[in-house]
This record gives structure tokens, sequence and C-alpha cells, in this order.
């Protein structure tokens, strides 16, 4: 699979840097600690990282940049379960949205009242739930992503579950699941964010009125047809910009759409 390719090509880079501490860290909800980056002044927007990344990922693009040179201040996390944050195994520490209670506690806790969010990837997932949660929302950008997240048995999610817990389960995937291992990353946290991935239903995607910007590599359907995800939340735009799904991230056109958008 091509996201796979992704996985293996980028994941080195994103997650083995060197990294000499923590901080700043922020205990939220729960007692979890989450590190996180602010980048800027200005209006606050808050970047969310995909699947076996974690916040590093966003330093790479070219948008947080971007978005800073704009006049916005740039708010990246690691994700519960990733990178320099708290990395719990029990099944509560990601059932009921705790992801989402992480970046709405962050927001609350740098004094943040009203704010943008872009996800790429799995951070499209949790962008669509955070749009249903979070009234102080005030504009999206989902990137990679279609609407076939909204099935909560999407075969995606649950054959890569079933590769983090049942070794042998799924060979197609035994290469990413034996890469994140040797670079580090927790898979019994990966499982769990996998079992416990948040699902917003095409209903709730109808009931959504906050603008939204649908970013997707034009050779990249490997989440399905981004214009599925488009023509589900009333108003929402689609622009297609260069890439696969693991190259249109870090591209210039990538970043001047989420500008370009963020700016109206």
């Amino acid at each position: 699979m091509r996201a796979l390719l992704f996985i293996l090509s980028f994941y080195p880079l994103w997650v083995t840097c060197a990294q000499t501490t923590r901080e700043p860290l922020f205990t939220s909800f729960d007692g979890t600690r989450i590190h996180y980056d602010v980048l800027g002044e200005g209006k606050p927007v808050v970047l969310l990282h995909g699947f076996i990344t974690n916040g590093e990922s966003w330093k790479r693009a070219p948008v947080r940049q971007a978005l800073a040179d704009a006049g916005f201040k740039v708010v990246t996390l690691d994700l519960r379960g990733n990178g320099r944050s708290d990395k719990p195994h029990n099944a509560e520490a990601y059932s009921d949205n705790a992801e989402l209670k992480d970046v709405m506690a962050l927001m609350n806790h740098l004094g943040l009242t009203t704010y943008d969010v872009v996800g790429y990837s799995r951070g499209a997932i949790l962008t669509a739930k955070l749009m249903t949660m979070d009234k102080q929302v005030h504009r999206a950008v989902m990137g990679g992503m279609s609407a076939d997240f909204t099935d909560p048995n999407w075969f995606r999610r649950k054959n890569f579950h079933e590769a983090l817990t049942k070794p042998g389960s799924h060979p197609e995937l035994q290469a990413a699941v034996d890469n994140a291992k040797k670079s580090g990353a927790d898979t019994v946290a990966l499982a769990r964010m996998q079992e416990f991935q948040p699902t917003t239903s095409r209903a709730e995607l109808g009931k959504i009125r906050i603008p939204l910007l649908v970013v997707n590599g034009d050779k990249d359907l490997d989440n399905g047809d981004p214009k599925e995800l488009a023509d589900a939340v009333p108003g929402a735009r689609l622009v297609l910009v260069p890439g696969t799904h693991g190259g249109a991230m870090a591209t210039p056109e990538f970043a001047k759409a989420v500008v370009d958008f963020l700016k109206k």
C-alpha cells in the first residue's frame, strides 16, 4: 500500500531525531502528560499529526512556518502514546475520545478560546470528531482523507489493530509494524489508538457548519476518494495538490492552500 511506503520512508525522520527534553509538557484531564510546542504569534491554529508519527512531522513540512509567517500562533503536540508525550497502555486512556479531550485541554491551558485546526491522515479523522465536540473550533482543514473512516468497522483501522495485536495476521502490514518497533514506537499504545479511533458518522458530518477545507494529493486515493468527504460536509471545499499520500503534506502547494483558507 502507498500509505505504508509513506510510513516506512518518513518514519525514522519524524520519530528518531535526537530529543534531549520532554518540555514543555502540560498535564491533561486524566493526568497524562502531553508534549507540545508553540511557534509564532496571532490567531491560534493546532496541527494534528497522523499515525506512527508525532508533532515533529509538522516541523518538516513547510505549512507550519508558512502559518507562523502569515500571522498565526501555531500549536503542535505529540498526541498521547506518541513522541515525547506519556504512553499509557490501559484501554481507558484512549477510550471516550481521550485524544480530543487532550487537544481541548491544551487549548484551555494556553488560554486560547477560539482556534483553527489542521489534521492530516489520522489527524484528519481526529479533526472531524473535534469539530463535533468543541464549539471553539473556528475553521478546519482535513488532509489525506475521504469519508471511509465514518464506518466504525473500516478495514484500515481493523487491519492495523489486528496487525499490532496478532503477530502475522496481516503480512502486508508487517513491514510497517517491524519498522515502528525498530524506531522505538510504543506498539501497545499504537494498537490502543486504532482500537479506540474516533468515528464520526456521515450524519454528524452533515450537521457540521464549521468552514472546512479538504486537501488531498492528486495521486492519493489511499484512504478513499476525498470528494466524498467534501460532499459530506455542507459548504466544504476540495483542493488537490501535487503528490501521493506521503508527499502531499510536504509540498508548498499544501501550505499555500491551508494558509489561504485559514486567512479568510
